[in-house]
């Protein structure tokens, strides 16, 4: 029998440092992520994890 493993990307929940809008992000993103309030960038892809740029608050499931 094999075991099969989970995913290593998330979801992560980041708080914007100047609005404190929270926003859920990818943690593999492909692309600049922005917040929807006022558009500070709140992470940027690296090629495999994101930067994440923000408070990142928790990582959902």
């Amino acid at each position: 029998m094999r075991t099969v493993e989970g995913p290593k990307s998330k979801f992560l929940k980041v708080k914007c440092p100047d609005c404190g809008t929270e926003q859920v992000v990818f943690s593999n993103m492909a692309h600049k992520t922005y917040c929807l309030v006022c558009g500070k960038l709140l992470a940027k892809p690296t090629g495999g994890k994101a930067d994440v740029l923000s408070t990142e608050m928790k990582v959902l499931s």
